[in-house]
């Protein structure tokens, strides 16, 4: 315990001014609230649509994209490294699985691209018989 008595007080020590933080703030703060300072804060402009709205497939599309070129980045990076002064069944076994890895991220990024992840305008996705949320528009209404 001796080796960790200090982080111990540490944590004691943060929680104790988190806690008295937000506490002092919500007893010393001004109660007028009104419906401005109720709606979501975006980043000081006015908040616009809903807080449910829904996303498009698109965003999900480019976040999988990223998460290819980032695992991609660590997987390669940590494997060259220690590719060069290896065993030679290592690196025969290794070259294989990578060639595997980047065949799957291939396909992944070919697909993406197939279905056009990165065009973001959605006006060209939608036909004329439909509105901004893909639903059928109504006929006689301007």
């Amino acid at each position: 315990m001796g080796g960790y008595t200090g982080l111990l007080i540490l944590a004691i020590l943060a929680a104790v001014i988190a806690v008295a933080m937000v506490s002092l703030s919500w007893l010393l703060g001004p109660k007028s609230p009104t419906r401005y300072k109720a709606s979501p804060y975006e980043c000081g402009v006015t908040p616009v649509g809903d807080a449910r709205e829904r996303f498009p497939i698109k965003f999900y599309l480019v976040a999988m994209l990223f998460i290819l070129f980032d695992i991609e980045v660590v997987f390669l990076w940590s494997w060259m490294t220690v590719f060069r002064e290896a065993e030679t069944s290592f690196k025969i076994f290794s070259f294989f699985e990578v060639v595997i890895y980047m065949t799957t991220w291939i396909v992944g990024y070919l697909y993406a691209v197939k279905v056009n992840a990165m065009d973001w305008d959605e006006s060209t996705l939608l036909s004329q018989d439909e509105d901004s949320e893909g639903r059928p528009a109504l006929e006689g209404v301007a």
